[in-house]
């Protein structure tokens, strides 16, 4: 069951459309990679979704409700973080829960220590937020975007300021409410973090919607890896073939399609270099996304 429908999704700044017909899906229980390099219209996007800036044109549902005809139903589900956590510094972290729990009805102390259990602010709760270290801020926003047991999460840049530690945690802790049927909306550049968990990605670049898909589908479309260990990479040069890495004296890897890897080695063999190793490896997110934008970064 879809609880996040954007469908045809445009805006414009001033006579610039910076989104041209967005349209996805996040289902219950599907955590949503939402990927595209700077500029791309993530954020813009996610502040459509959440009512802070305003569309220009198509639909946006959520749990069954247009946020322009209902936006107070749409939005009571839904916890969010976009770009920081949005607290107040010279209070404590507890006092900032409570605050935002005071928004909301019927929130009891009870919902908001196993909240403060979840991101692992147990120890520091009761301090200033002033004192918090950027990830410590972190953990509290996460916090607050679930203090109203949200069944869609949404998260602009949750790693920023995480340490090793912090990251491993946010990923079981968006795992297990993935488990409990939350659907997740997340967007970051660190995709080696994303492939870990994500089960869905959909890329944005210049405005629109470039693919959708699983992860594992998305990663299949690309050209598959190889890597390869002849006698010596030297003789590689000479060959002026496209595509290839060297990585050292022996190994180089190539991206090629399954049906023309075997034309591939024959060009090798005829020119005298031994081949030891030919490994097929499985393609990052990263480099899926790379081949599928067009070279361009996250």
């Amino acid at each position: 069951m879809a609880i996040l429908k954007v469908a045809n999704l445009n805006k414009r700044f001033g006579k610039k459309e910076v989104l041209k017909a967005v349209s996805f899906e996040v289902n219950e229980g599907e955590i949503l990679a939402f990927i595209g390099p700077n500029g791309a219209g993530k954020t813009t996007t996610i502040k459509c979704i959440l009512g802070l800036q305003k569309i220009n044109g198509g639909e946006i549902t959520i749990n069954g409700f247009d946020i322009k005809k209902d936006f107070v139903r749409a939005i009571t589900r839904v916890g969010a973080i976009v770009e920081a956590p949005d607290v107040y510094m010279y209070l404590s972290g507890m006092d900032n829960l409570r605050l935002q729990a005071s928004l909301y009805k019927n929130i009891t102390d009870e919902e908001i220590y196993r909240v403060i259990k979840l991101v692992g602010l147990e120890n520091r709760i009761n301090d200033k937020v002033s004192k918090y270290s950027l990830g410590m801020r972190q953990r509290l926003g996460i916090a607050i975007a679930l203090i109203n047991n949200p069944n869609l999460l949404i998260l602009d840049e949750p790693t920023n300021g995480l340490d090793p530690e912090g990251i491993k945690d946010l990923r079981e802790l968006l795992i297990n409410l993935a488990k409990q049927r939350v659907g997740i909306l997340i967007s970051s550049h660190n995709l080696s973090e994303l492939e870990s968990f994500c089960n869905k990605v959909c890329i944005i670049s210049n405005g629109s919607i470039i693919k959708e898909s699983s992860i594992d589908t998305l990663k299949n479309l690309s050209e598959v890896k190889y890597r390869i260990k002849i006698d010596d990479t030297k003789k590689l040069t000479k060959l002026k073939l496209e595509g290839i890495k060297v990585i050292d004296n022996n190994y180089f890897e190539v991206y090629k399609d399954e049906d023309c890897i075997s034309e591939f080695i024959r060009v090798l063999v005829n020119n005298k270099i031994d081949i030891y190793e030919v490994i097929k490896e499985s393609l990052t997110l990263e480099e899926a996304f790379i081949n599928i934008a067009g070279g361009k970064n996250v």
